[in-house]
């Protein structure tokens, strides 16, 4: 339908401008012969810009759908399958223990009981110390390490994925719900706002994955999430100096000027048997992790370091009488499995606002972290783990577990690689962990009443080191010095001013990123590689030579509203400078636009190719393009209907067409 001016025999007086009707002089331009006729012009520019396939509004809004929310087209396998076959599907894919459940056997189970009792082992000491992260009563650091990965179980479809709770979330949602409320002054009312912002966390990550909005956590970049968790890191971290020095007055701030401050405007708290103990505790933690990072084989170590801890630790307080020598313990624990928390939900209206915004960020916090976890072992065993699944699943045992004195839980990182090291095969390992923690909670929560809080704290250090990514920040800062000032933006946002105002500054700077990427697009002069009909960016190729009479500019990236005028403004630029440097017989005649690498335009867009056209002519040169897009050339044909802005003859499917056939017309036309 569209084709080149060669393609349709010369395209009349189109070597003309069409404002002046002057002709173009191109004397020596590259690829003309001494004598050339238009047919031979037309051999050069054989191929056409075809348009792209005619389709209906309806079709093309489908396919967009489709694209934007359904990237994975997860309903292809019920392509052409009878009515009863797909109700099966439906379901195992709603449950994806449904797969691997039929085929379990005996040898599976038992690689799933070692490393269910191996995480369990991590999960207990871990869950009790979490929770005092967030200021909750320990007993429900291992409620929510026994009905969530219950749930997840069913739902999830990560083999390695080990959930409960998680440092990052502990801290946020602890310290977002002090701000309104003491957990020491008003305990039932604080550990209602938790359950109710677990609700509402569950309630947003599922809907994320039910409506199919997964790419809403795309906005949390690598680096982004590199520099947060390493602020978070140390912020948590530096909370734990509260229980390794003994301090009973302590700031519920969150920035590491108000703890140090804190830290030592109460030196007359400091108690030595605290310090001993915790630093003794916290190397020998640290020594286990070493050994673990050093002899993969001996991760069982690191694993059971934290549990050993808590056992040697009770039995020294519980021996020498520690507690009455300024050693605080964590106290009577009561026995028994999950209370109904469903009638502590409160949906008060003062505290409403407060308890949906931390439910929204605890969400999205945590179901990055686990999405990024699930993924991340997923690609070593060579398995794909369904994004939006997750989320649904993550949400729902959320959902669940606010219901059942849970509060938020995920899979948490330190415990996943526990648990694929120790050689899950399947999420029955989540089961086995369950298991493990109802018996500890239905007869040995009485062993627990000695444990130190400052053994705890060395728990939670050790375990968030490991939060503290150097080479990947190493790595950011090779690769894209943008992206280190992301993640360091992130990181002092975090440690500085608090938790929730760094993430925010951190998000806000990637955003800022995009819109100047989109706002300020990759544009490039390109020139020819000698010899070939290559044409290459003449700043990135050494080799590449400009075309005398030529300006080649290339696009890379959409263009849109928010870049036509910088467009306009920089060509306009580029073809002034263009000017003066091309000499008095090589002048500048031809502007040819390269717009393969722009996937998308809109009307605004469309706008300014008429423009710069119309501009172009007025200078006495010719604007052409090379090989719009799909839809591109579908708007450029609208823009035609109403007025022949674009005729056949200013379409070319490849740079070195047009320049051959152009320098060819302008041969004919000199003089």
């Amino acid at each position: 339908m569209v084709g080149m001016r060669g393609a349709y025999g010369g395209g009349g007086g189109a070597n003309n401008d069409s404002k002046s009707g002057r002709p173009h002089h191109g004397g020596g331009m590259a690829g003309a012969a001494t004598t050339t006729t238009e047919q031979e012009i037309a051999a050069m520019s054989v191929h056409k810009v075809a348009p792209p396939p005619a389709r209906s509004t309806a079709s093309k809004m489908k396919a967009r759908v489709k694209e934007t929310f359904f990237p994975d087209d997860p309903f292809r396998a019920f392509k052409g399958q009878p009515l009863g076959l797909q109700w099966l599907m439906a379901v195992r894919y709603l449950f994806p223990i449904l797969d691997w459940m039929p085929s379990y056997s005996f040898s599976l189970f038992k690689s799933d009981l070692v490393a269910g009792l191996t995480i369990a082992s991590l999960a207990i000491p871990q869950g009790i110390s979490y929770a005092k992260l967030a200021s909750l009563p320990p007993i429900i650091g291992l409620y929510s390490s026994f009905v969530p990965p219950m749930v997840y179980a069913v739902l999830g479809s990560s083999r390695d994925l080990a959930v409960g709770p998680v440092s990052i979330a502990s801290l946020i949602m602890g310290s977002m719900l002090r701000q309104a409320v003491s957990p020491t002054a008003e305990p039932v009312l604080f550990l209602q706002l938790a359950f109710t912002s677990t609700l509402f966390a569950g309630l947003v990550q599922a809907s994320l994955g039910i409506l199919r909005l997964g790419f809403v956590i795309d906005f949390l970049s690598k680096a982004t999430l590199v520099g947060f968790m390493a602020g978070a890191a140390i912020i948590v971290a530096l909370q734990q100096l509260k229980a390794l020095l003994g301090i009973v007055h302590f700031t519920t701030e969150m920035g590491i000027v108000p703890v140090m401050a804190s830290v030592f405007h109460h030196t007359n708290e400091w108690s030595w048997q605290t310090i001993l103990m915790g630093v003794c505790f916290l190397v020998f933690l640290l020594s286990a992790r070493h050994v673990s990072i050093r002899w993969p084989k001996l991760f069982w170590v690191s694993a059971c370091a934290p549990l050993a801890s808590v056992i040697i630790s009770t039995l020294l307080v519980y021996l020498f009488k520690a507690q009455n020598h300024g050693i605080s313990i964590i106290g009577q624990l009561k026995c028994g499995l999950n209370r109904p928390s469903w009638d502590k939900l409160l949906f008060d209206t003062t505290y409403l606002g407060l308890t949906m915004k931390t439910g929204l960020i605890t969400g999205i916090i945590s179901l990055t972290e686990g999405i990024a976890v699930g993924r991340t072992f997923a690609s070593i065993r060579g398995y794909q783990v369904d994004g939006n699944k997750e989320m649904m699943a993550i949400g729902l045992m959320n959902v669940v577990g606010s219901c059942t004195s849970c509060y938020v839980t995920t899979g948490a990182f330190s415990r996943s690689a526990v648990n694929h090291n120790a050689g899950c095969k399947t999420a029955m390992s989540n089961v086995i962990m369950a298991l493990t923690v109802m018996v500890t909670l239905l007869f040995l929560m009485p062993l627990f009443v000695y444990t130190p809080n400052v053994v705890l704290g060395a728990i939670i250090i050790a375990a968030v080191i490991g939060l503290i990514d150097l080479p990947a920040v190493y790595h950011i800062w090779k690769m894209d010095k943008m992206d280190f000032l992301v993640c360091v933006c992130a990181f002092a946002g975090v440690i500085f001013i608090s938790v929730q105002e760094g993430l925010a500054i951190a998000v806000g700077i990637s955003i800022f990123r995009v819109l100047m990427q989109i706002t300020r697009p990759k544009m490039m002069v390109q020139g020819n590689i000698k010899g070939t009909d290559i044409y290459r960016d003449l700043h990135h190729y050494k080799e590449a030579q400009r075309v005398s009479g030529f300006l080649i500019l290339a696009i890379e990236a959409p263009i849109n509203f928010a870049n036509c005028n910088y467009l306009n403004e920089r060509i306009k630029r580029w073809i002034e400078e263009e000017s003066f440097e091309q000499d008095k017989h090589t002048e500048l005649h031809f502007i040819i636009l390269d717009l393969s690498a722009v996937p998308t335009i809109d009307t605004s867009g469309i706008a300014f190719l008429i423009d710069i056209k119309k501009s172009i002519e007025k200078r006495g040169l010719e604007l052409v393009l090379v090989n719009p897009t799909g839809e591109v050339m579908e708007k450029i044909q609208r823009a035609n209907e109403a007025q022949n802005y674009f005729r056949p003859d200013c379409l070319y499917l490849t740079t070195a067409e047009a320049v051959a056939s152009l320098s060819a017309l302008a041969k004919m036309t000199k003089p």
